[in-house]
């Protein structure tokens, strides 16, 4: 009893604030249930099931008489394999708009959603965002009511808040798991371009991918996306895309116009532990500006290299990756608030957010002719093909796009990716400066960026 008299005079002594998530204090609200919760949010949570018919190479041996009498059409590397993938969605739409992952559906040529009360419906794929690793499917429920999860602001959410993760693992049935938030801004390589997650101790399984991750007020705060395990099963660490860039997809979607993300027309480099004491700071947080485009949002807003992007809206930046997140969820023309680090002190700017600009014009072109680029397809990079390809790149120069097997591209080796930086020591910033160097005689000295690595080679010398 002394015990939990300290503990509430201690309760009672903290800020207004923290008072509102509180542990509980007694029997009674340990036993309280999240039924109520579950019945509101789980009738919006879908299973889609994918089919893809997966066209096999025809064996040489297929045509062999005597293959054939054992083993008739069934030879393997004959005929065609269906595969089927389960996977979790949300109704975020009364119209019959379902929010999955993009790698649930991938190459799918049929796509079922099921409901939770056991409807079923043919799903037609409206967008498909891989930078993201979200998707959103459309049903057709007719004059059928549809349950709908309400989206949340996912900056409100809280390390150690409780959530619920709604799908279909192992596609046993809908099922519920409950855990805590783990981290809010986890940035990690190899789930999708945007790597900005929330991190949860949840059970997510396979099958769970695209399904709901809910708050205690029965709203979506994230689809999960991703586990971190060794051997296929859940070892409660769980990643969900966050509400707030699940929104700008479907946005997009809800305005019939095309995903396009602001822009800030800067890029940067995250601050290391190496970086920090050189800039005048204490730790290592923010992103240092290394380029900033000309006439974009950032250079007219004052941002110069050299300066260190500390916090967005108020928010922290503790990388590159969160940087591109806070940018990438902001609607373009909105005016934010960039607090920076410049000459030892804070300063804050006011950027208006774009969208990334064509210009120059992609150019894209199929190099042809008694050269070392033969072969391979070029084109000028600017912010607004740079965010197409979902690349990390300064937003200028020239890019190979493709290049044709058995060419003399393919020959020296160059891959889709390159930047071409010099040819005969000449810089090359546009398609058409590489078309006028290639016509020099040889022999040709190449520089190429492929990356962050410097390449020379000589042809013909």
């Amino acid at each position: 009893m002394r015990l939990l008299s300290v503990f509430l005079a201690l309760l009672l002594a903290l800020p207004a604030a923290a008072q509102t998530r509180v542990v509980p204090e007694t029997r009674a609200q340990v036993q309280l249930s999240f039924a109520p919760v579950v019945k509101r949010a789980a009738p919006a949570v879908v299973n889609v099931t994918t089919r893809r018919v997966q066209r096999a190479i025809p064996s040489p041996l297929a045509n062999d008489p005597t293959f054939q009498r054992f083993f008739g059409n069934q030879f393997p590397g004959m005929g065609e394999r269906v595969q089927n993938s389960l996977g979790s969605g949300v109704i975020v739409d009364a119209s019959g708009l379902i929010v999955t992952n993009f790698h649930v559906i991938r190459g799918a040529e049929e796509i079922v959603v099921s409901l939770a009360d056991r409807r079923e419906f043919e799903a037609s794929l409206v967008r498909g965002d891989e930078r993201t690793d979200l998707a959103i499917l459309r049903i057709d429920a007719g004059a059928e009511p549809l349950p709908t999860l309400e989206l949340k602001d996912s900056d409100d959410l809280e390390v150690g808040d409780i959530v619920l993760a709604i799908g279909n693992p192992f596609g046993v049935g809908q099922t519920v798991t409950q855990g805590i938030v783990s981290a809010v801004a986890r940035t990690m390589a190899g789930i999708a371009d945007f790597r900005f997650f929330i991190q949860t101790d949840a059970a997510i399984n396979p099958g769970n991918s695209g399904g709901a991750l809910v708050t205690l007020d029965g709203k979506l705060i994230g689809i999960n996306t991703a586990i971190f395990s060794r051997d296929g099963g859940s070892n409660g660490i769980g990643f969900a895309v966050p509400a707030n860039m699940v929104q700008t997809v479907v946005a997009s979607v809800a305005s019939g116009g095309r995903l396009v993300r602001a822009w800030l027309g800067a890029s940067g480099q995250s601050v290391t532990s190496e970086l920090a004491p050189g800039l005048g700071l204490s730790r290592p947080v923010g992103v240092a500006i290394t380029d900033v485009y000309p006439g974009g949002p950032a250079d007219r807003a004052g941002l110069r290299r050299g300066d260190v992007v500390l916090r967005v809206e108020g928010r922290e930046v503790n990388d590159n990756d969160a940087l591109r997140f806070r940018i990438a969820t902001q609607p373009i023309g909105q005016n934010v608030r960039l607090t920076l680090w410049r000459g030892g002190r804070e300063n804050v700017v006011t950027a208006a957010l774009a969208a990334p600009v064509e210009n120059p014009p992609r150019d894209v072109t199929p190099m042809r002719g008694q050269h070392p680029f033969s072969g391979a397809t070029l084109a000028n990079l600017s912010p607004a093909f740079v965010d197409e390809l979902g690349l990390d790149l300064p937003p200028r120069g020239v890019i190979v796009t493709e290049v044709r097997r058995g060419s003399p591209a393919a020959q020296l080796r160059l891959q889709p990716g390159d930047l071409v930086l010099r040819i005969n020591d000449r810089a090359i910033a546009t398609v058409e400066d590489a078309r006028r160097a290639v016509q020099l005689p040889l022999p040709w000295r190449l520089q190429v960026s492929r990356g962050g690595r410097v390449l020379n080679t000589t042809v013909g010398g």
